[in-house]
């Protein structure tokens, strides 16, 4: 067994450069012993867990959907906005959100306090997101990601 309280897990910050993308992050499953990026079943776990705030004015991060990845989101304190194919819709303490592949998402804080949620996401292999608003991929590459911006072609052009 293995056992962690979440208080005592070390809170991340991420930030795009002009803060316009901005969560804190505690990553329970890292804590419990996943090893983020491993091919190995052994070092990974079936699903991650992460308790996310995201404070007044920012977003988790842009609009993007998941190529095989499920995301559910429980909030748990503050209010905001998710975005999904239709628009924007109110986010209350104790809403449920359920987002599957393929299905273009994004959390934002419009609210005065801070909004607290846990996501709880699969852990597919060979997860790629795919970026609407501005046309980008990231796909995985050697246990980062790496973000590709492209147009479509013809799956066989350049190979005859």
């Amino acid at each position: 067994m293995r056992k962690v309280n979440i208080s005592q897990i070390t809170e991340k910050e991420s930030s795009s450069p002009s803060g316009k993308y901005q969560s804190f992050g505690r990553h329970v499953s890292i804590a419990l012993g996943r090893i983020p990026n491993s091919d190995s079943k052994a070092s990974s776990h079936p699903f991650d867990l992460e308790l996310c705030r995201i404070p007044s004015g920012a977003a988790l991060c842009p609009f993007h959907a998941h190529s095989a990845q499920w995301e559910l989101y429980l909030v748990i304190s503050g209010t905001g906005k998710i975005r999904d194919k239709d628009g924007f819709h109110e986010l209350t303490p104790g809403d449920a959100v359920v987002f599957p592949p393929h299905e273009p998402h994004q959390i934002c804080n419009d609210g005065k306090d801070d909004l607290v949620f846990y996501i709880i996401a699969d852990d597919p292999p060979g997860e790629a997101c795919y970026y609407p608003d501005s046309d980008k991929w990231s796909v995985p590459s050697h246990g980062k990601r790496t973000i590709l911006k492209g147009q479509e072609v013809d799956y066989f052009a350049g190979e005859e």
